[in-house]
């Protein structure tokens, strides 16, 4: 059964940590499906269809829809925009970057993971940006050994960022996933090596790095979900689903 640890972190069991990995399947295929729409023309809602589909094909549910009122499957989250978009009539147009982040529920463990591809062709950096978001998640994973702290994790995701030149979004965090898609404790995206909770075999983080182009203000749009940069540059945003193993990091929402 799961355990919580005097250090505010959960301890998944093996058989529960494998019913994540088939939430974190569903939301792979997601994630290809969608990938793979992804062109001038479509809109952000024909996207959020694709999602749709795929949960349906798979008897899965969605942690998105309905989750503090949201009205879909996916976030769909163009260009300037960090997180949280409202799939809509948008049309992607070439050039532009898109951030997709969607999840699954199966028998009641949950799969969250985001990327960030370009529409077409784009500019050499933007494409930076989206290699340098994707570089800076895997070096966070890399630290989720057992024994480790999330600040190692946090100070991961930011050397990586920052020295590239770009700027970490500090509002928004990762999140301890199972059970429900955001338990405690949070994973910042920055922070200080050896610092915050110990790591653990059988703790389960969802990890997502927003990083911008400019500065790393942000606000929120009128209708209450989409976040922006406060300076219009463009933004990217990866995530994966990860259980801390004897063994090292195993990506949960990892395509197959």
């Amino acid at each position: 059964m799961t355990v919580t640890r005097s250090s505010g972190t959960t301890i998944r069991t093996p058989e529960e940590i494998a019913v994540m990995r088939r939430a974190g399947g569903v939301v792979a295929e997601m994630h290809d499906c969608i990938r793979q729409a992804i062109r001038p023309g479509v809109t952000t809602l024909e996207l959020d269809q694709v999602g749709r589909d795929v949960l349906e094909r798979r008897g899965a549910q969605s942690n998105f829809l309905g989750y503090h009122g949201f009205p879909a499957v996916i976030c769909a989250s163009p260009n300037n925009m960090i997180v949280h978009g409202i799939p809509d009539g948008y049309v992607l147009r070439e050039g532009d970057l898109i951030s997709i982040d969607c999840g699954a529920i199966v028998d009641g463990w949950h799969g969250d993971a985001a990327f960030t591809a370009g529409v077409g062709e784009i500019t050499p950096e933007a494409t930076r940006l989206i290699e340098v978001t994707e570089a800076s998640l895997y070096a966070g994973i890399a630290q989720m050994l057992p024994g480790n702290h999330i600040g190692d994790i946090g100070h991961a995701v930011q050397t990586v960022a920052e020295q590239a030149g770009f700027t970490v979004v500090r509002e928004y965090v990762g999140h301890a996933i199972g059970r429900a898609m955001h338990e405690q404790p949070e994973v910042p995206n920055y922070g200080r090596p050896g610092r915050g909770p110990r790591l653990a075999v059988g703790n389960v983080f969802a990890v997502e790095p927003m990083i911008n182009a400019g500065g790393p203000d942000t606000y929120v749009l009128d209708d209450g979900w989409g976040v922006v940069t406060a300076d219009g540059a463009f933004s990217a945003h990866w995530e994966h689903s990860i259980a801390v193993t004897e063994n090292g990091p195993e990506i949960l929402t990892r395509s197959a």
